[in-house]
């Protein structure tokens, strides 16, 4: 019953995050540019200057949440409640380190593709510049409550994917997503940004590295 209840769920979200968003010019259906990763296509979106990936990215085996990930020349990923029909609609969660590649340049290129890069805080702060500081227009429709519905208006498509703890607990679907930035705090922090369910605002946090976040590219420009 609980794995029938995650394939409605998941078969739902894949339904309204493909639905055409009349407001944004720009459709994964119709006129916009892709980039095929690791036998996945991605479709891209331009906002303002920058370029951005449409959905989290989604590469590598998939761990279960107790376990680190490690510098074994494989990417490794988490997937809410450590099944995988989760990844295929919201991408996967990775340790910050693991996305770095075990690097602590800021705007390296990562697990991101060759010419994209794991975005710096200065490149979230300039997308949330672009939507004039209204970041619902980042979330997809039917993504949030109250004050934080998206709009999706900047095609960016945002969904509140949750988050894995750096104790391996999956929590807070439909809540919030998180993005890692490439910017370290110290030898156990990173930076990331955060949208909020009920909430209009992209937001700056420090988390430990050992937590699983969603990953969006930017492209090198």
């Amino acid at each position: 019953m609980k794995s029938l209840f995650y394939f409605i769920l998941v078969s739902l979200l894949v339904f309204t995050s493909c639905k055409k968003d009349a407001s944004n010019p720009i459709s994964p259906s119709e006129d916009a540019s892709t980039v095929t990763y690791s036998g996945k296509v991605y479709h891209t979106v331009k906002i303002g200057n920058q370029t951005w990936m449409k959905e989290n990215l989604d590469v590598g085996v998939m761990i279960q949440s107790t376990t680190n990930s490690s510098n074994n020349g494989v990417i490794e990923k988490y997937c809410f409640n450590n099944d995988p029909l989760f990844c295929k609609s919201f991408g996967g969660f990775y340790q910050w380190d693991e996305v770095m590649q075990y690097v602590t340049s800021e705007k390296t290129q990562g697990i991101c593709p060759k010419d994209w890069h794991i975005p710096t805080i200065s490149e979230f702060e300039t997308l949330k510049s672009n939507v004039n500081n209204d970041c619902n227009a980042l979330k997809a429709e039917g993504q949030g409550t109250e004050s934080g519905v998206g709009t999706n208006t900047s095609g960016f498509s945002a969904l509140l994917a949750g988050r894995r703890f750096d104790n391996g607990s999956f929590e807070q679907l439909f809540y919030e997503t998180i993005f890692w930035s490439s910017k370290e705090v110290d030898s156990l922090a990173a930076y990331n940004m955060s949208l909020w369910s009920r909430g209009n605002d992209l937001t700056k946090f420090r988390d430990s590295k050992k937590s699983g976040f969603s990953i969006r590219c930017i492209k090198d420009e």
